[in-house]
Formats: structure tokens, sequence, C-alpha cells
């Protein structure tokens, strides 16, 4: 006991300090607030996590140095503690407006299956770009919290299929949350799908894509926001369930084959790279 002490200690210290920081990053990126960039038909649209991943980004080991290595290893590990309020209320909104999801019928199920055709696309590219295990975490999916919770579940938190999807989880919180505000107001403007329909595909991203998503949309159509808020909550939530299942019994043996039998290949080029 005497000798687990000290490391005990030291531990608890590392994690105030990640929390400290976190709280800090909340206020300045709170005290921001939302930014809205318009552009052509679209509008672009930074939120408060941009700017904490940012901030969390700069106080790395590879930046500020303000946080270690230990460190930011500690601090993923909580990363599924602090999504699960989030996830808990999207299932309070959706539930909330339970005769509005039921009417959108079977689409919200079915849409899951889009997911699994991406990963005949990223799996090659990852390899290509040198990634090893880490590729099966990172293309599975596109990487909600339910995903990064399930991956972390079935590898260890410390594993390298674990950090590909914590990055791409990470990276689409920056760039996705972004993309998906700039690319639904453009395809709204262009009155080719209904805005409930717009509102179901908001939910196939992490609950911040969604929110970009959603924040666009109800500028568009402030009098069906409530609507739309409602079935982007049920999707996202029922993406979150059927996901995975899918990623179980679809994504993941997908993608454990495809490894198998691309990095042979295509894991050679970035060998050559290196």
């Amino acid at each position: 006991m005497e000798h687990s002490y000290p490391s005990l200690k030291a531990r608890i210290l590392a994690e105030y300090k990640i929390y400290l920081l976190a709280l800090l990053f909340i206020v300045i990126a709170d005290s921001i607030g939302q930014i809205k960039i318009p552009l052509g038909p679209g509008t672009f649209i930074l939120f408060p996590i941009f700017y904490s991943l940012i901030l969390g980004i700069l106080s790395g080991p590879q930046a500020a140095k303000i946080m270690k290595s230990k460190e930011v290893k500690a601090a993923s590990k909580l990363v599924i503690v602090a999504i699960c309020p989030f996830i808990a209320k999207l299932g309070i909104n959706a539930g909330a407006s339970i005769e509005t999801v039921i009417s959108a019928g079977p689409a919200l199920l079915l849409q899951e299956f889009g997911n699994l055709g991406t990963i005949f696309l990223a799996m090659p590219i990852a390899l290509l770009l040198g990634l090893k295990r880490e590729a099966i975490g990172a293309t599975h999916s596109i990487n909600r919290e339910t995903n990064l919770a399930l991956i972390t579940d079935m590898y260890g938190p410390d594993s390298p299929e674990t950090r590909g999807s914590l990055s791409v989880y990470v990276v689409g919180g920056m760039v996705g949350t972004i993309y998906f505000g700039f690319m639904v107001s453009v395809i709204a403007t262009l009155g080719i799908f209904h805005p409930f329909a717009l509102g179901m595909s908001s939910g196939v991203g992490a609950g911040i894509m969604m929110a970009s998503a959603v924040a666009s949309l109800t500028e568009i159509y402030p009098a069906l926001a409530e609507e739309i808020s409602a079935l982007a909550s049920a999707s996202e939530t029922i993406s979150g369930i059927d996901g995975i299942y899918m990623a179980i019994f679809l994504g993941l043996p997908l993608c454990n084959w495809l490894y198998n039998k691309l990095e042979p290949v295509l894991g050679r080029f970035s060998k050559k790279k290196d």
C-alpha cells in the first residue's frame, strides 16, 4: 500500500488539473458563444465546443505543453463519462415528442444502413495514410458517442481501435460541426427536401453535428423548430441504438475482414513512405 499511495495521489492531482482546465475552457468558450458567418446560400456556425477543442489541442504536449502525455491519456478515458448526460438528454427530447417520431415511420430505423457503405471507401484511405488497427475503430462508423462507447468497451480504453475511434470523434466535432451546419443550410435553400426529412438526416452524426444542423434549420424554418428538433433528437437516439447492433454484427466484422485483406497490400505503401 505504501508503494501505491504516491502514484494514486499523483493520479488524483493530474485529474484535478484536467477538471480545472476543462472548466476554464468551458467558461471561455461559453463567453464567446455562437459565431454565424454567412457564406453564399449557406451559413458557417461555430459552436462553443469548437473553441473548447481548439483550446484543448493548444494545451497539449505538442503545443503549449500545459498538459503532459500521461494527463492526455487520463483525459481520454473521461470522454465517455462526460457525454453520458448528453445521450440521456437526446432520449428525453425524443420521448417528449413521441407522436412526431412515430409518424416518421421506418425511415429512422433504416438510415443506419447508409453508414456501412462508407467503410469500403474509408478503410483503404486509412491504410494508405499509415493507420494500422486504429483504422478499424476509425472507419467502422462515423463514430457517434455510442460508437465510441462501444469500441472502448470491446477493445479497451488504451487500444489502438479506441484511439482511432476517439480521433474521428474529436476531429468530427471540429470539422464536422462546421460542415454539417453549412451543408444543411445550402440543401435547405434548394427546396428539394421537406424540413422534417432534413431534421431526421441531422441525426446521423455526433451530437454536436446534430446541434449545428438543427441550429441552421431552425433559423430557416422557425415555425417548425420544435418538430425539427424532436425528429433530429429521435434520429440521433434511434441511430445510436440500432447503430450499436449494426456495428457489432456488420460494421466491425466487415472492418476486420477488410483490414486483414487490404493491410498486407496497402500497408506496404505507407511503409515505403516511412
